[in-house]
This record gives structure tokens, C-alpha cells and sequence, in this order.
């Protein structure tokens, strides 16, 4: 890989990690408001047991998707570790060693697996 293509790919995992960061960053402010409830009321208590179910499913998608960010962070910040630690094997496949297509990267800069390699590890989760 050159190192034009190098650069593009960590540039592009410079800018998922700050979209993830302002993303996990939103989390955190809604989590943190605790002085009004989901719904908008100035109180923290519901006066219908729905609207307390509501609120808690609400909470829970949060936090769902909050640690699927986490998850996610963690992975591209993985791959920015790889990069700057051993840049000439960046982009090489952990299985068989094989250069992962610079277009796969390109979509998902945090890939370790080539996608024959991936298919399979997909396919063995299958079964």
C-alpha cells in the first residue's frame, strides 16, 4: 500500500473516530440531564405508569446504542494503533496475510480480515 492510500485511510479513521467521539459525546449530555425527563417534563417522575415504561425502554435504546459506539470506537481506534505502529503491514489480512482490497478499506478502514476471510469467520458464526 503507498503511502497516498495510507494517508486517505487515516484520515478516514480520523473521521469516524470524531463523528463516534460527537456521537458518544451526545450520549453522555442526555444520560447526564437528569433535571427533565425524556418527554420534556421538568419533573423526573411520570404520572402514568406507560409514559414510566416509555421513558425506560427510551433509556434503554441509549444505552444500546451508546455502547455500540463504544464497540465501534474501540475497533477504529485499534486500527489507528495498527497504522502508526507497523504502517508497511497495515492493511494486511490477520488470517492468511493476504493485502485487503484498498476498497474495502476505503468503506471500513478498521478491517482486519480480507473478505474471503471474513465470509468464512461469518459463516462458521452460522452454524
Amino acid at each position: 500500500m503507498n503511502k497516498k492510500q495510507l494517508s486517505h485511510l487515516e484520515s478516514r479513521l480520523k473521521d469516524e473516530r470524531a463523528r463516534v467521539m460527537k456521537e458518544l459525546g451526545y450520549y453522555d449530555e442526555s444520560f447526564s440531564n437528569s433535571d427533565q425527563g425524556s418527554d420534556g417534563d421538568l419533573s423526573s417522575y411520570s404520572f402514568h405508569m406507560a409514559d414510566q415504561g416509555t421513558d425506560t425502554m427510551e433509556r434503554e435504546k441509549q444505552f444500546l446504542f451508546a455502547s455500540q459506539e463504544g464497540r465501534y470506537l474501540w475497533h477504529v481506534n485499534q486500527a489507528l494503533r495498527r497504522l502508526y505502529s507497523d504502517p508497511e503491514n497495515f492493511g494486511k489480512c490477520h488470517q492468511c496475510g493476504q493485502e485487503i482490497a484498498f476498497e474495502r478499506l476505503d468503506a471500513l478502514p478498521h478491517a482486519r480480515l480480507c473478505i474471503t476471510c471474513k465470509e468464512k469467520e461469518e459463516d462458521e458464526k452460522r452454524r
